[in-house]
């Protein structure tokens, strides 16, 4: 049986509002943009990473938008980082004020250290609850971090 696949102007305008924020997010992040990248989170949100991968014990929870200042800013540590995002699946409630879902977000960290060059290469998921404010905005209320898997090698220019 097909999947309904129909979208209402509304519930299309908001996906492409929810794919913004994912969107921005990986921006923010490989510009190091930390207060626009905080913006993009409620007041009392829920950031949770998982450097071992799903299943296993987290290794930040950070419950303040205030607080997200210092994960945003570790980035600052690599000379260029890429966030590159894949596919999303999202689904908004019937209420039509929050969405939940996941998004695959591979990312490149390159490095140099006494003049040698390393890629970190990491295969995230962010599993995230959104949440549609009352002018509109979508913000992350919650988004939990999981890296499946890494590699970190030589960079050549």
């Amino acid at each position: 049986m097909a999947a309904n696949l129909t979208l209402s102007p509304e519930e299309a305008h908001d996906r492409i509002a929810i794919r913004k924020v994912i969107d921005r997010y990986a921006h923010c992040a490989d510009h190091r943009l930390a207060d626009e990248q905080m913006s993009l989170f409620t007041e009392n949100t829920n950031f949770v990473v998982y450097m071992q991968g799903e299943g296993t014990e987290a290794s930040q929870v950070i419950s303040k938008r205030e607080d997200l200042r210092p994960v945003f800013e570790f980035l600052r540590q690599y000379t260029r980082t890429t966030h590159f995002n894949g596919q999303s699946m999202m689904d908004i409630g019937p209420d039509g004020k929050t969405a939940t879902g996941e998004t695959y977000c591979m990312t490149y960290h390159l490095s140099e250290k006494d003049g040698q060059r390393q890629m970190f290469i990491g295969s995230l998921r962010y599993q995230d609850t959104l949440t549609k404010g009352d002018d509109g905005t979508w913000l992350f209320s919650e988004r939990k971090l999981y890296l499946d898997w890494s590699e970190t090698r030589p960079s050549n220019p």
